[in-house]
């Protein structure tokens, strides 16, 4: 088996979790996923309107720091309609963070944090990757410290449709490790962990990252 204990201690420090707190248009519950869903659609009727207008919404993700000065690369889905964005350090420590740009396109944003001296990752080269590579992901979910999962390089350049070409992956990817980097055996990133393909919502062995190059 592949032992990737040595990379996750190297570089797990330069993977950050980030929180975000934003404004949704509308009031309503109608995600099942929501663990509010069941209630409301049972009893919803017996209780006073929920108010309308704009909630407050909140999110999680991952990042990887860049630069030792704080620049940080995530998805632009995890910090989609933020009004504030939190970056947690692997050593616990919190600061506010500013988004410097996004593109839903690739579905990449770029974070800086007031820090210096970070631990940085090293960026590797996609266009090496080999169908079949092992490949590592290391994500801060939930404000847990480094959740690492791994796999293989499933299929290259696959067309998604809207997107870029991604990298494929059997990795599992969740949403609370979505942003992470998809780091290769050499310890350098290849890819920005963006999406499952799920009809479930559960994970299906498809994963897809974004090239780094790209990004």
């Amino acid at each position: 088996a592949t032992d990737f204990s040595v990379i996750v201690e190297r570089f797990g420090p330069a993977v950050v979790n980030i929180s975000m707190t934003g404004k949704s248009r509308r009031a309503q519950i109608d995600d099942d996923s929501d663990p509010f869903f069941e209630f409301f659609r049972r009893f919803g009727p017996q209780f006073p309107r929920m108010p309308q207008g704009p909630q407050v919404v909140r999110g999680q993700g991952s990042g990887f720091i860049v630069s030792s000065d704080g620049v940080i690369l995530t998805n632009a889905h995890v910090i989609d309609g933020a009004q504030e964005v939190t970056v947690k350090l692997n050593d616990r420590r919190e600061f506010k963070a500013t988004v410097i740009g996004a593109d839903s396109q690739t579905d990449v944003a770029v974070l800086r944090i007031d820090a210096k001296n970070l631990p940085t990752v090293v960026i590797g080269d996609p266009a090496q990757l080999r169908v079949g590579e092992p490949v590592l992901a290391i994500g801060s979910p939930y404000g847990f410290e480094n959740t690492a999962t791994a796999g293989i390089v499933s299929a290259k350049q696959r067309d998604t449709g809207d997107y870029l070409p991604f990298i494929q992956t059997d990795v599992a990817i969740n949403p609370g490790n979505s942003g992470g980097p998809l780091i290769n055996m050499r310890g350098e990133v290849v890819g920005i962990n963006s999406q499952i393909y799920s009809r479930s919502g559960g994970f299906m062995g498809i994963s897809f990252a974004i090239p780094i190059d790209e990004a």
